[in-house]
């Protein structure tokens, strides 16, 4: 049995009392586990600590199912570990196998009201209503009283880059947790701070252009980091596929390492899978 107040082993007797009706309190994460899984015991640790650090803003409740097999029919868990999120009696949302630390805290922060999240969606509604300031002071305020949570660093991080600070906002999100600079959000902002870092030295555009019509690659790749600044991505894409097709010993392969670098940064747009396609026909 846990000693901690936020970890409950649970069985089918108090399963009714801790997880259906104390998910009307708060809600309840259930770890269905057993001891041969070793998957399990890698993710209960991640389970404990966050249950701990979040200080009763959830309940996790541990079920053995080899010892309560009906309740793990019962929510039809068909491997281990699987978690699910109970809110108000019903099970709202659930992941199955073993996460990093940071996808199992944003996993949480989805159902899980913070003190800062009023000050989040404060911040952006300023953005948006053309208050940068405002916005700007609202992240630093949020992030004081929730220091480090990624949701908040890369809102920060993004609009300090866009008003001209670009050194904090990498320094911001350098700072995350290894797993955390991996989510495609995180790696898409770090992509776009790196070309915006560059833009500052570049020639004249025109002149870029003029030289990239005559097949001047230093000036192909330096138009390349102008048009990403002004999101013309399209414009850069193709000049990248350019290079790469131009010359693969270019700055050791800078033109396929750029269209990599680009596809972090646009993630899910539709761009990425038609010059994904693009770059490998060149390639193969």
């Amino acid at each position: 049995m846990s000693d901690s107040a936020y970890i409950v082993e649970v069985n089918a007797d108090n399963f009714e009392a801790v997880i259906l009706q104390g998910s009307m309190q708060q809600p309840v994460l259930v770890d269905f586990w057993a001891d041969w899984c070793q998957p399990c015991q890698a993710l209960m640790p991640i389970l404990s600590k966050l249950a701990e650090e979040y200080t009763g803003k959830f309940i996790l409740a541990k079920v053995n199912s080899d010892e309560n097999q009906t309740l793990a029919s019962q929510f039809d868990v068909r491997s281990l570990p699987t978690v699910k999120l109970f809110k108000q009696g019903q099970p709202v949302d659930e992941f199955m196998g073993t996460l990093p630390e940071g996808e199992v805290r944003a996993f949480l922060d989805k159902h899980i009201e913070q003190p800062s999240d009023k000050l989040q969606e404060t911040a952006i509604a300023a953005f948006h209503d053309g208050n940068p300031e405002e916005a700007l002071r609202l992240l630093e305020e949020a992030n004081q009283m929730d220091p480090g949570r990624a949701a908040i660093v890369t809102d920060l991080a993004n609009l300090l880059a866009q008003t001209g600070n670009t050194e904090r906002a990498r320094e911001l999100l350098d700072n995350l947790p290894a797993d955390e600079r991996d989510s495609p959000e995180v790696k898409s902002l770090q992509a776009k701070l790196a070309f915006s870092a560059e833009v500052t030295d570049l020639p004249d555009v025109e002149q870029l252009r003029s030289a990239s019509t005559q097949g001047d690659l230093k000036a192909m790749s330096q138009l390349t980091t102008w048009s990403i600044a002004n999101e013309d991505y399209r414009s850069a894409l193709e000049l990248a596929l350019t290079i790469m097709q131009k010359d693969r010993s270019f700055k050791d392969d800078l033109g396929r390492k750029t269209l990599l670098q680009i596809f972090d940064m646009l993630g899910t747009d539709p761009l990425v899978n038609e010059y994904r396609r693009k770059m490998a026909s060149a390639l193969y």
